[in-house]
């Protein structure tokens, strides 16, 4: 849409009405690209972009055309949205008929119906960065109160990304925290069973089964595993 419909105050009163804890981050995100559709000024589609370890992906779009625009990009590595995620600045292309930085994305966008666009960069971690991007069919549709709000829906879209990110982190350090405990029960089993049989220390123990590692070249979990499966399956006197 070329002309805004939305006051920004609605918008991002209907924005801080949505809680996290009730929605998914996709959902969340494809809510804040279309109020910002809606909202920022000459705006026509917009879509959000994360980069996680150099892979590049939408998350939301507005339209299958502001998703094609990106995908462009990430097939050949450049464009403004790859250009203002790391940075977490803003980059403005005014015309994309006189674009000297990326004239071929310029060209394909150009010749889609797309007269400029305005991509903010979303700094979320170290290793994860992002953008939205935000597209309209006119040349300079853009002017400053315009950068203004595209940058407030920023926030809220590097809010959502961020908790994500964090949640990501989380999940994955419980996963191998419980793994680690697996890892540890099996091996204190295998000291017990050694214990049994050679009537040793647990120092002991856990030396020979480490030397069993080295010699096989097998993890100390693994050799302890295969150890409690043997004598689970020995028959008893």
């Amino acid at each position: 849409m070329d002309e805004a419909s939305q006051v920004p105050e609605a918008a991002f009163t209907e924005l801080g009405r949505i809680r996290l804890d009730e929605t998914s981050v996709e959902d969340m995100l494809q809510r804040v690209s279309q109020l910002a559709s809606r909202t920022v000024p000459g705006s026509r589609d917009v879509s959000v972009t994360l980069v996680r370890a150099g892979n590049a992906r939408t998350l939301a779009s507005t339209s299958d055309l502001a998703k094609d625009l990106d995908d462009w990009q990430y097939r050949n590595g450049f464009g403004p949205c790859l250009d203002s995620s790391p940075s977490g600045g803003s980059v403005s292309v005014p015309d994309t008929a006189a674009e000297p930085r990326w004239p071929g994305w310029a060209r394909y966008a150009r010749d889609r119906g797309v007269g400029s666009s305005l991509s903010i960069g979303l700094p979320i971690q170290e290793a994860v960065v992002g953008a939205l991007n935000v597209y309209a069919e006119r040349a300079h549709a853009f002017d400053a109160e315009a950068v203004n709000l595209a940058e407030r829906f920023a926030a809220y879209a590097a809010v959502a990304l961020a908790n994500a990110h964090l949640y990501d982190n989380a999940a994955s350090l419980a996963e191998q925290m419980q793994e680690a405990m697996r890892g540890r029960a099996v091996i204190e089993q295998a000291k017990g069973i050694i214990m049994g049989e050679r009537r040793c220390s647990p120092e002991e123990a856990f030396a020979l089964l480490s030397k069993i590692s080295q010699d096989t070249n097998r993890k100390v979990r693994d050799v302890a595993a295969a150890l409690v499966a043997r004598a689970a399956d020995s028959p008893r006197s």
